[in-house]
């Protein structure tokens, strides 16, 4: 019989530094499957002793099982600095990634729209700079915590 998965505290808890970093990899990978020598390479791990450490801490919390020497994805969970991003198939980004495009795509079509430039205009033009920047300021500081 299987053990319960491990709440979301838990895994909360656990899921840091370079556990973190193997999740993220298994994440990224396209057939979701690694092996401790494959971690121990992309990582630059020192020994594929410490990446099998990690994937068996991975398989403690439920999100990784192991077969045939293999190790694959079986849970996602968005926990901690997680929270911040969002799939898109193998590609993860942060969040703030799709609202800071919207913004500036529509600020680029204002601009190119604005025929005269009064205070109301001018206006719309500062928040949609402002929101423009404070998205983006926001984007570049998640990507920056990545694992």
């Amino acid at each position: 019989m299987r053990d319960p998965q491990p709440d979301e505290e838990a895994v909360a808890s656990e899921l840091k530094g370079n556990t973190l970093r193997v999740y993220w990899h298994l994440l990224r990978n396209t057939q979701k499957t690694a092996g401790p020598r494959e971690v121990q390479r992309e990582l630059s791990f020192s020994s594929p002793a410490l990446a099998d450490y990690h994937l068996n801490k991975l398989v403690t919390l439920g999100l990784v099982e192991k077969q045939r020497g293999e190790y694959h994805l079986v849970r996602e969970v968005d926990v901690g600095i997680l929270k911040q991003f969002i799939r898109l198939g193998t590609l993860i980004l942060p969040r703030y990634t799709l609202y800071a495009t919207l913004f500036t795509t529509l600020l680029i079509f204002y601009i190119t729209q604005l025929k005269t430039l009064n205070f109301y205009s001018f206006y719309a033009l500062i928040l949609g700079i402002l929101a423009t920047t404070i998205l983006w300021y926001e984007t570049i500081r998640a990507w920056q915590q990545k694992p």
